[in-house]
């Protein structure tokens, strides 16, 4: 997802180093301090000798509240480098530079950043970013190489536009945002969900009336992105089948897009079988036009066409037989009344561990907002009603449950 605007797990009091090198996508390490630090971390920043040629120091000041190191020997703290190495939970090098990433492989230690990178045990993510001519070079596909090797994340580099006049390429910089998501499952570890494989469903679907016109919900999706995003942070190995939605594509996640129900119950019955989770967050259209128009319908034809719509497929109750016997299924539910009631209905009725239930009429919850809040129901258990929270702490709080669902049917 984006770059985060509040304190959130896993940043919350950790430690991150961020090594910023001498390159022009410099100043998107600016921003990604910035998020870093919103998103709840300490965040030190080492800025190398060609990296400020490109930034100042005072800018990160500003931003982080701590103070930048830039020599490898500064004056009354021999030891910088040894204590920066270890006080971090993660370290986070944006940009890499091809240059950097030759001294890194090297194992040398003629700065702060590459000294700190050898002293540390803390997981390590080099973001590369270069002319895309460099980037090709033997030499340095030989040491990304050995940086895999050493167990370091490299993420990135993107294509896109370059340096000006340099057209386009394999080479940019990835975006904070994505770089906030590689940092953040990096400070999660190995986790509960490491290596576990689950089904995300989002967004809402379109029923075609003609080619231009359709039947829809005010969904945006972002329930559902936001606990794709968080399953992928903790290591899961995420599908993410989506309708219509503006929002950015999750760092790490395997998207499958599509229009409507139809669409939606055949990518999900693809993706289902090796799934050990199913989470059903999708606001999928219940009525289809039952037969849509080849042509857009024209008011000048005269009078008001008659539109005779027919249910769409049950994606979620289509999914009963393609589940693994050990899956974890969540569906979700939003109501307009006697909304703890319909729900425990539906549990039951689509033979569901999870519910997550909303009140569509609940000021601040439901489509076209950044919160929610929801209740769970399971079976054999009381209702667990949450208070009103970020659409983000509302999917951590999810996968808490389907980790401990996880581990109750496999014995973790």
């Amino acid at each position: 997802m984006a770059g985060a605007r509040e304190a959130r797990r896993p940043f919350t009091g950790r430690r991150v180093l961020l090594g910023v090198c001498g390159g022009i996508a410099a100043y998107k390490a600016v921003q990604l301090a910035r998020d870093l630090t919103l998103a709840g971390a300490a965040v030190d920043v080492v800025l190398t000798g060609g990296a400020r040629e490109f930034v100042r120091p005072m800018t990160f000041e500003a931003l982080t509240g701590r103070p930048v190191h830039t020599s490898l020997y500064p004056s009354g703290d021999p030891n910088l480098h040894i204590r920066l190495a270890r006080e971090a939970d993660a370290v986070v090098v944006a940009p890499a530079t091809a240059s950097f990433l030759a001294r890194a492989a090297g194992g040398m230690a003629s700065d702060l950043l590459s000294a700190v990178l050898l002293a540390t045990d803390a997981p390590v993510v080099l973001c590369p970013a270069m002319n895309d001519r460099m980037y090709a070079h033997p030499a340095t596909q030989d040491n990304l190489l050995r940086l895999r090797g050493f167990g370091y994340v490299l993420a990135g580099p993107a294509t896109g536009p370059l340096a000006w006049g340099e057209g386009e390429g394999p080479g940019r910089m990835l975006e904070p945002g994505e770089i906030l998501a590689h940092a953040g499952r990096a400070l999660e570890g190995e986790g509960p969900l490491g290596g576990v494989r689950i089904v995300v469903t989002a967004g809402p679907t379109r029923e075609p009336i003609d080619p231009v016109r359709y039947i829809g919900n005010r969904s945006s999706g972002r329930m559902g992105y936001e606990i794709a995003a968080a399953a992928w942070r903790r290591g899961a190995d995420v599908v993410l089948v989506t309708g219509p939605s503006h929002l950015d594509t999750p760092s790490g996640v395997d998207v499958r897009r599509v229009e409507t129900a139809a669409e939606m119950r055949d990518a999900v019955a693809a993706a289902l079988p090796h799934a050990h989770a199913l989470v059903m967050a999708a606001a999928v259209a219940d009525f289809r036009p039952a037969d849509p128009a080849d042509e857009k319908l024209k008011k000048e034809a005269g009078g008001v066409p008659m539109i005779h719509l027919e249910r769409t497929a049950d994606v979620l109750a289509s999914t009963r037989e393609l589940r693994r016997p050990d899956a974890v299924v969540v569906g979700f539910a939003l109501e307009t009344q006697d909304v703890v009631a319909n729900g425990r209905r539906k549990l039951v009725a689509k033979g569901l561990d999870l519910l997550v239930v909303n009140d569509a009429r609940e000021p601040g919850a439901g489509f076209e907002v950044a919160t929610n809040r929801v209740t769970f129901l399971e079976p054999d258990r009381d209702d667990d009603a949450l208070p009103l929270m970020s659409k983000a702490e509302v999917a951590d709080r999810i996968l808490d449950r389907v980790e401990a669902l996880i581990a109750a049917k496999h014995g973790r």
